[in-house]
C-alpha cells in the first residue's frame, strides 16, 4: 500500500523559476558573472544549489558556499515569492487527503523556505510533515532529506517490505536518485524540470505527464 507519498517543492508542487533564476543572476552578478538570459539558468532549480555553482560555473567549494549565501540575499527578500502553485495541485492534495493517504515534502530547498512558501500558497494544510534542506548546507542531498524526514516523523522505515508503503513524486533525477538510495520508488513528473529521458535514464518507477496524470496514478495506489 502506497499511503505515504512525499513530494518534491519546486518543479513538482510549484513553479519557482522566476525567484530562483533571479537569485542566481543575482548571486553570479556578485562575482562579475552577467548573465541576461534568466532561461540559461533554468538547470539550477532541483538540485542543490552548491553542486550546481560548482558543475555549471566551475567555483570552488569556498566559493560556492559563499554564493549560496549571496543568492539568499535576493530569494530571502523576494525570490521565495516569486513562485507560483502549478495549476490542479490543491486539487490533486485534497482528493490525496480524503483517500487516506499521509502527505509530506522532501526538498533540498532550506526547510524554513520550504515552510514559508507552503504557507504563503495555502497549502501546508495538506501535508502531515516538511523535510528540507539545513542552513549550514550540511544536509542539501535528496536522500539526506529523505532519510532526516522518514526518521523524524516516524514514517515506516525498515528495509524490505515496509519501504515499499512510501513513495516519492519529483521532476529531476536528483529526486529518484536520491529516493532509490533511501530504498523508494520515485514518480517522475513531466510538467516540472526535467526530461523523459532523464527520469527514465535515473531509474523513474512511473513517469505523469500532467498533474492529472499524476493523481489518477497516486489515486490508483490502494
Amino acid at each position: 500500500m502506497r499511503d505515504y507519498i512525499l513530494f518534491d517543492l519546486d518543479g513538482t508542487l510549484t513553479d519557482p523559476k522566476e525567484g530562483i533564476t533571479k537569485s542566481v543572476q543575482y548571486a553570479l552578478d556578485h562575482y562579475g558573472i552577467h548573465v541576461e538570459d534568466l532561461d540559461s539558468l533554468i538547470p539550477f532549480i532541483g538540485p542543490p544549489l552548491m553542486d550546481s555553482f560548482e558543475e555549471f560555473y566551475g567555483f570552488s567549494p569556498r566559493q560556492a558556499r559563499e554564493g549560496v549565501q549571496v543568492y539568499r540575499e535576493y530569494f530571502t527578500d523576494r525570490g521565495w515569492r516569486e513562485n507560483e502553485v502549478f495549476p490542479g495541485i490543491p486539487q490533486m492534495l485534497g482528493k490525496l487527503k480524503a483517500a487516506g493517504k499521509k502527505l509530506y515534502v522532501a526538498t533540498s530547498k532550506p526547510e524554513v523556505f520550504a515552510l514559508r512558501i507552503l504557507d504563503h500558497f495555502g497549502l501546508t494544510e495538506y501535508f502531515d510533515g516538511v523535510g528540507g534542506a539545513d542552513l549550514e548546507e550540511t544536509r542539501t542531498k535528496k536522500a539526506d532529506v529523505i532519510r532526516y524526514l522518514l526518521e523524524r516523523e516516524n514514517i515506516p522505515s525498515a528495509e524490505g517490505k515496509e519501504r515499499t508503503r512510501i513513495l516519492m513524486v519529483g521532476d529531476r533525477e536528483h529526486d529518484v536518485l536520491g529516493a532509490a538510495q533511501a530504498g523508494l520508488d520515485c514518480v517522475g513528473v513531466l510538467y516540472g524540470y526535467g526530461s523523459r529521458q532523464e527520469l527514465e535514464e535515473s531509474g523513474a518507477w512511473a513517469i505523469a505527464e500532467s498533474v492529472e496524470e499524476l493523481t489518477e496514478l497516486l489515486l490508483e495506489q490502494p
